[in-house]
């Protein structure tokens, strides 16, 4: 097997949304979180497992590797299950492994978040993926998260 390309993203794990989504129920969904060092991927990824709303895969480095067309995402060994928590340190989670990834969020400054935002999508190992851009440290970010992760597409007019 070909060695896996890693990734500077942190990745999270949403279950899906059921059927009326389209989604097995029990299925998990993976979402990348992209941006440089300070712009909230761990921040935003403590929320959502905070929450539990999602489960953690892996934070600031993943493991990406496609099978059957899917784009996967696993953690590296040797941080699997560890979410850097600015403050307290390390702390250890629960993680998931082998996770389809079915969107990517780039974390941007404030000011770069578009309103209403065309469609878009980005080409990860051949793989193309819907994108979205938002601003990390939003009150209302971790919500919009769970929208872009549950919804179907059908529910936003853009």
């Amino acid at each position: 097997m070909a060695s896996q390309p890693l990734i500077h993203a942190t990745c999270l794990a949403f279950e899906g949304a059921g059927e009326s989504a389209g989604d097995p129920a029990g299925q998990r969904f993976g979402v990348l979180l992209r941006g440089p060092s300070g712009s909230g991927k761990s921040d935003l990824a403590l929320r959502a497992l905070h929450e539990g709303c999602a489960r953690l895969v892996s934070d600031d480095q993943t493991l990406l590797v496609v099978r059957d067309e899917q784009l996967l995402a696993s953690p590296p060994p040797t941080i699997a299950g560890l979410l850097e928590v600015r403050g307290l340190g390390l702390v250890s989670f629960p993680f998931c492994e082998q996770v389809p990834v079915t969107l990517v969020v780039d974390l941007v400054r404030q000011g770069e978040v578009e309103r209403l935002p065309e469609p878009a999508q980005v080409d990860i190992l051949g793989v193309t993926l819907p994108k979205i851009s938002l601003y990390s440290f939003e009150a209302s970010t971790l919500a919009k998260l769970v929208l872009a992760m549950t919804r179907p597409d059908s529910d936003i007019d853009r």
